[in-house]
């Protein structure tokens, strides 16, 4: 039987360490999602197709970045009275979450569905991959409310200190991908549609069985009838704390989107190599991403358990550990970064495999800077101050703009390189003051403030 777990007692690193192993595992899974449609897609159906992948990647991310952040901050209201071992009052926070996530994920879907030909028409989509990038698009946005299940059902059983479940049902999901990639592709020759199809349909079974296991296998979770109901004040604190996780995602996106849209008027050469680039950076940050989600947790229970000193050593052993993989990452991409973009284009393709080199690493350099931001955004966000983790996406979507409209028209596909690398930076300067605030806010919220002129 799967159990809950506390974080709020004992040694940090190896609980830190533990509890994020299954989540980067969950996140390299996820990844792989997006690397075996862009390789599939790249390998059998060529450049054209590819690139109709990756036209559309940043909206993608806005909307399903929405959705993700909604759920992770759905989640912490349940990790904090998990904490405080309020678990009436948790069971209830679950209830209220998945009734919002069943009615926002619809209308989400339809929305983005009826203005998906719109968005790649605002993006300057090219008009040779214009049909494969809009049936891409439009089947991906059919597919939110799959997305936004699992994502909350993974947030929820993560904020009980379980971060090995969600990584077995995503494992089902990827092999089931990748199965229905070749399949959809290869078989029934459905083209870029059937990649897009491929993962709506291992998302939606990896959701469904999450679900039947978790009611099945968390005794804490189960409720009764008086905690079944809908509870306006509980959906206003979780709102409260969902929207702005979402928003940040979106409002970062909405930077993306401008990188994209100048990117993608450079030519199909760009796009598929920002294509390609992109998927090997996502796929080398999931350790940055995966300590940051394990913060949340860690932040929120220690939060609801009245121990904030815990979150600041949690903070330190998190960025040790960022620094340490940083090494061996740079290391790896330096030196292997056009062998491992083989994966996408042919060997043929030198112009497109040198513009993927050259992105991959820039974005190399700075994974320090993108750790620091994972790691205190989601501490930011685990500790309920989710307004600031927001403003922290708005620095940088201010970046990615500036380089949109002012550096990419003068230096090209370049100014596209440094694109995120000036958005991680324009977050930390943000990010440092705005997590120094919070701490204090913390000690003193929760009776801890020490004396003037004491180092925490």
């Amino acid at each position: 039987m799967a159990t809950s777990k506390e974080m709020t007692a004992g040694k940090i690193f190896p609980q830190l360490f533990y509890f994020t192993l299954p989540l980067l595992a969950g996140n390299l899974l996820q990844q792989t999602y997006s690397l075996v449609d862009a390789a599939i897609v790249g390998r059998f159906l060529g450049i054209d197709a590819l690139a109709s992948v990756g036209a559309s990647t940043s909206v993608v991310f806005l909307i399903l970045g929405f959705c993700n952040g909604c759920c992770g901050g759905f989640g912490i209201p349940v990790a904090q009275k998990f904490g405080a071992r309020d678990y009436d009052t948790m069971r209830r926070y679950v209830v209220v979450s998945l009734q919002l996530a069943g009615v926002m994920s619809v209308v989400l879907a339809v929305l983005t569905s009826v203005l998906c030909d719109d968005i790649l028409r605002w993006m300057r989509t090219p008009d040779n991959i214009f049909r494969g990038a809009y049936y891409y698009l439009l089947i991906t946005f059919l597919g939110i409310p799959c997305t936004f299940f699992y994502n909350l059902l993974s947030s929820i059983i993560r904020a009980l200190g379980d971060s090995k479940t969600p990584f077995w049902f995503l494992l089902l999901s990827t092999v089931l991908n990748i199965v229905l990639d070749l399949f959809c592709i290869l078989v029934l020759g459905w083209g870029v549609a059937g990649a897009a199809i491929a993962t709506l349909t291992a998302q939606a079974v990896s959701a469904v069985l999450c679900y039947v296991y978790m009611m099945r296998h968390f005794p804490i979770l189960r409720t009764v009838p008086a905690e079944r109901k809908y509870d306006s004040r509980l959906a206003r604190t979780l709102l409260g704390i969902g929207v702005p996780m979402g928003l940040q995602f979106s409002i970062t996106a909405i930077g993306s989107i401008m990188l994209q849209s100048a990117n993608n008027a450079l030519g199909t050469a760009c796009v598929a190599a920002f294509t390609a680039a992109m998927r090997i950076k996502m796929f080398f940050m999931c350790p940055f991403e995966s300590l940051g989600i394990a913060m949340a947790t860690f932040a929120g229970q220690n939060y609801g358990a009245g121990k904030p000193m815990r979150i600041w050593q949690g903070v330190k052993a998190a960025s040790g550990m960022m620094m340490a993989y940083w090494v061996f990452a740079f290391t790896v991409l330096m030196a292997g970064s056009e062998q491992i973009a083989l994966l996408f284009v042919d060997a043929s393709e030198a112009e497109i495999l040198a513009k993927t080199a050259l992105f991959i690493h820039v974005s190399a350099t700075f994974f320090p800077v993108v750790g620091l931001l994972c790691i205190l955004r989601y501490t930011i966000q685990g500790a309920g101050f989710t307004n600031l983790a927001m403003l922290s996406g708005v620095s940088e979507m201010i970046a990615r703009i500036l380089v949109s409209v002012v550096a990419v028209p003068a230096w090209g596909y370049i100014a596209v390189c440094f694109g995120d690398s000036t958005a991680w930076v324009f977050a930390d300067a943000f990010l440092i003051p705005a997590f120094i605030y919070v701490y204090r806010r913390i000690k003193v919220n929760l009776g801890m403030a020490r004396p003037a002129g004491q180092a925490a």
